[in-house]
């Protein structure tokens, strides 16, 4: 499995150092760098990345605008931004727009190598901030007419409701407490290191939590969890 990745960034220097970094990286081939949305536009049509890493301020052409129309034009091209921010107006907009991915420009090179590998596997990856930001949003939204414009990124539409049915409510009850805390911590958009610190126990054994509670609650990723405990009323 070889992924093909093209780059999207105004900045050469942000290029270059992710360039010698997923250099280091066997199942991962850089295809080609954009400076701006038309660019990846034009070399995405010539290329066909399998994803593209795209930054949202852009000149000709802004990330948000290019994903929009990578949705259309070309739907098998999955984008996972990479931005320095992270509030609502740009978060939710790039979920709507059709982004798998959304990441902050301060994340540690492996785990974004392995946001990549997850992304290409069909999986959502948010940074803990971004899915912050997604749970506020679903946990004061009054109705579900709003929600289901956010299943272009690929969250699935059964975890995106505003009430639990019984059945969900039980599987919760089939977690541990420690299971329980870790999971309305994910829902406050906190990361296994947070989650580590505020519970005083080490980041692996977080790590081991969230992959029993996952387990259990038969989701397949952390965004999922969050969802779900939303709706059951964690995390508040």
């Amino acid at each position: 499995m070889t992924i093909r990745l093209l780059l999207a960034d105004d900045h050469a220097m942000v290029r270059k150092g992710l360039q010698v970094f997923l250099a280091t990286q066997p199942d991962i081939t850089l295809v080609g760098e954009a400076a701006n949305g038309r660019e990846a536009l034009e070399l995405s049509a010539a290329l066909q990345p399998d994803i593209i890493l795209m930054d949202l301020n852009m000149p000709v052409l802004n990330g948000m605008e290019t994903t929009k129309q990578l949705k259309l034009t070309q739907p098998d091209v999955k984008v996972i931004v990479l931005t320095s921010f992270s509030d609502q107006d740009h978060v939710l907009p790039a979920i709507r727009a059709g982004a798998r991915g959304y990441l902050l420009k301060d994340i540690e090179p492996e785990e974004l190598v392995n946001a990549i590998r997850r992304v290409y596997q069909g999986q959502v990856e948010l940074h803990p901030e971004a899915a912050g930001q997604l749970m506020n949003m679903l946990a004061t939204t009054d109705s579900q007419a709003s929600l289901p414009e956010l299943t272009p990124a690929g969250l699935p539409d059964a975890s995106i409701k505003a009430s639990s049915s019984p059945s969900e409510s039980s599987l919760l009850q089939g977690l541990t407490r420690r299971e329980q805390e870790v999971l309305g911590l994910i829902a406050r958009g906190m990361s296994n290191k947070e989650i580590g610190s505020t519970l005083h126990i080490t980041e692996k054994t977080v790590k081991t939590h969230v992959s029993h509670l996952l387990d259990k609650l038969g989701l397949v990723d952390r965004t999922q969890a969050a969802l779900y405990a939303v709706r059951q009323g964690l995390g508040e």
